[in-house]
């Protein structure tokens, strides 16, 4: 299992998705500044409302082939179908995939399952791993699955490459016991939800709390773990130290939240949402590389240890129905045409 064309920067896409924000947005020309600033590998799903066929157009327009982009998509069975979920289905599902992008093979699928009391999601992978066989997919990854589901799949020899989880100063469930498992099984770590949607940047350094309507779903995802570790106030202190450590490296809040999640035992990628061509700059400088000492991490620590983890293993809070973090989720996103 090899996941060589990965840099240490993916570009995600899921606020490019209809619905996501209240503001107005250009995906074309988002995508049209990354690729052209070097960045070639972009992350998606099949429920990120239009951003398949976003990317389709782009690598059409472009006539872009395979060497030239890649391209890592999810596949989400609605929560509602899993109990009578089919091959078949999967395989629709996938061969959708593909036409959207305009891809013969998927580079990554990565596969999410809603519920564990809803068994099928071995029997799924193995149709994937048969659809890895076919052709039509490169790798099969996962997104948002526990150390002990993957041991599962470890000790059933499904190849998996890589596992997409939220990892960040804030939500560090990975570190309990994921991120070793993955590491002894050679299984990349593609991390999210670094910069916690924006609430590590410099935008909320000294701000007010966010009040609803929130301006963008990224904010009604993050704001809850910062309850689960503490209040806005234990925030605000985190955020005062990485500042001065941004001010010491000549970089900002974000950049280092995001030094600091992709300097973890076993990850090999950030994957940084975009919305806008804003942030550009910061994000080559990142992909360069910017290294957080053991002084700097210490000084991050010493603020950090004062407030809570994020309970639970990783994922465990959102798949609670009746939770707080179960507001934004949308289960059955999937029914569209295939």
């Amino acid at each position: 299992m090899s996941l060589d064309w990965v840099d240490n920067v993916v570009i995600g896409c899921w606020q490019l998705s209809e619905g996501h924000t209240t503001r107005s947005l250009s995906g074309p020309n988002v995508l049209e500044a990354y690729y052209h600033a070097g960045f070639r590998v972009f992350d998606c799903a099949d429920i990120y409302t239009g951003v398949e066929s976003l990317l389709g157009e782009f690598i059409a327009a472009h006539q872009l082939g395979a060497e030239d982009i890649k391209v890592h998509t999810k596949y989400v069975p609605d929560l509602a179908s899993l109990a009578t979920l089919t091959p078949d289905q999967t395989e629709r599902v996938i061969d959708r995939s593909r036409s959207r992008l305009g891809l013969d093979r998927l580079d990554l699928i990565q596969f999410h399952w809603w519920d564990y009391e809803v068994p099928g999601y071995l029997e799924t992978l193995d149709t994937l791993v048969e659809l890895k066989r076919d052709g039509k997919i490169r790798e099969i990854g996962l997104t948002n699955f526990d150390a002990e589901r993957l041991a599962e799949m470890v000790a059933r020899d499904i190849p998996i490459a890589s596992i997409q989880t939220q990892y960040s100063v804030l939500d560090r469930r990975p570190a309990s016991s994921l991120a070793a498992l993955a590491e002894e099984n050679a299984i990349a770590l593609l991390c999210y939800g670094s910069v916690a949607g924006g609430l590590l940047s410099d935008r909320f350094l000294g701000a007010p709390k966010p009040e609803q309507p929130f301006e963008n779903r990224s904010l009604a995802k993050y704001l809850p773990i910062v309850e689960e570790i503490g209040s806005w106030s234990a925030l605000q202190q985190l955020l005062r130290v990485m500042r001065e450590i941004a001010d010491e490296k000549e970089t900002d809040i974000a950049s280092v939240a995001a030094a600091y999640s992709s300097g973890r035992d076993g990850v090999r990628a950030c994957i940084i949402g975009v919305r806008h061509t804003g942030h550009l700059q910061r994000h080559l400088a990142l992909r360069e590389g910017i290294m957080l000492e053991q002084g700097d991490l210490a000084r991050i620590e010493s603020v950090r240890r004062n407030f809570r983890e994020v309970p639970g293993s990783v994922y465990e809070l959102e798949r609670d129905v009746d939770g707080k973090h179960n507001k934004i989720m949308k289960f059955n996103l999937n029914a569209g045409p295939a």
